[in-house]
């Protein structure tokens, strides 16, 4: 499978991620933790179900620790820190801060072995975090007041932690994906415990909350997991960062289709760069086989 094929199939995830809103506010008051455990139960549920085309030709074997401690630290620390910054900083400024995570993969990827950083791929990323910084303020001022360090601080951390899980992965490119299902289940467990010291249990109350649960555990924290752990370990990562910041422009028209949110210019204008963003950083993939072979022809 070539590399074109592999970032299409990891950028699947990230349209994927686009219906977390969604399915997260259609899913009632579940608390986070609680959500988390559910949806990650069901996206394990799923990479068993589904680990006969997940394991491919891959022979039985077991991995080294720090396989493990990648996987589930990424999955799992993520969403704990995710759900500790909101807990502790504005919504806004935590999620900005938090979604620095596609810039840190681009940037970060220029000390893999086989890569190469080209100034396209950060201006890519910057052009995606400046239309990600309109789409998630509608076009209002950003505030960081010191009274939420700790909370901007996990989202750091969160960005950092999701960031490093992408790039360590694909230093692992004979580890099959089927591992990410023991990813899922341990980070639904460790979420259950989180769940049981901190919150109280709110189950869903109707068809469409629990509708919504399995949606999420299928697609946004399940499906989606699975393809970006073959596009990280096969894909363009430089793109695939770049192109990440898709997801909140993504996930506002999702919103938008159903009526929940309403098309400004500020979408507009973060669509515009968003996309400008991302077929900048795909400039080499793109444009480069066209050149290629445009100069065979001409030879």
């Amino acid at each position: 499978m070539g590399s074109g094929r592999a970032t299409a199939i990891g950028f699947s995830a990230v349209a994927m991620w686009a219906l977390l809103a969604l399915f997260t506010d259609l899913s009632g008051d579940v608390p986070p933790f609680q959500l988390s455990a559910m949806s990650f139960a069901i996206g394990a549920a799923l990479g068993f179900a589904l680990r006969p085309i997940l394991t491919s030709d891959a022979p039985a074997r077991r991995f080294p620790a720090k396989v493990w401690l990648i996987g589930i630290g990424g999955l799992f620390g993520y969403h704990f820190f995710y759900f500790t910054a909101l807990r502790n900083a504005p919504a806004v400024e935590a999620s900005l801060i938090a979604y620095m995570w596609p810039l840190l993969i681009v940037v970060g990827s220029a000390a893999m072995p086989g890569e190469r950083l080209r100034w396209h791929h950060v201006a890519g990323a910057l052009l995606g975090l400046t239309g990600t910084v309109l789409i998630v303020t509608k076009g209002g001022d950003l505030s960081f007041d010191a009274r939420y360090a700790y909370g901007y601080a996990m989202a750091g951390l969160c960005a950092i932690f999701w960031s490093s899980y992408s790039l360590l992965s694909r230093g692992f490119p004979d580890v099959p994906t089927s591992v990410v299902t023991w990813f899922c289940a341990a980070t639904a467990a460790l979420s259950l415990v989180c769940h049981l010291l901190l919150e109280s249990t709110i189950w869903p109350a109707t068809a469409l909350e629990w509708t919504a649960v399995a949606g999420l555990g299928l697609l946004p924290v399940g499906a989606a997991f699975y393809a970006w752990d073959h596009g990280v370990k096969r894909g363009n990562i430089q793109v695939l960062g770049a192109s990440s910041y898709a997801a909140p422009l993504l996930s506002t028209l999702v919103l938008i289709a159903v009526g929940v949110a309403e098309p400004t210019l500020q979408v507009l204008g973060a669509c515009l760069l968003i996309t400008g963003g991302a077929a900048l950083a795909a400039r080499t993939m793109l444009f480069g086989r066209r050149k290629a072979v445009v100069e065979g022809e001409t030879a």
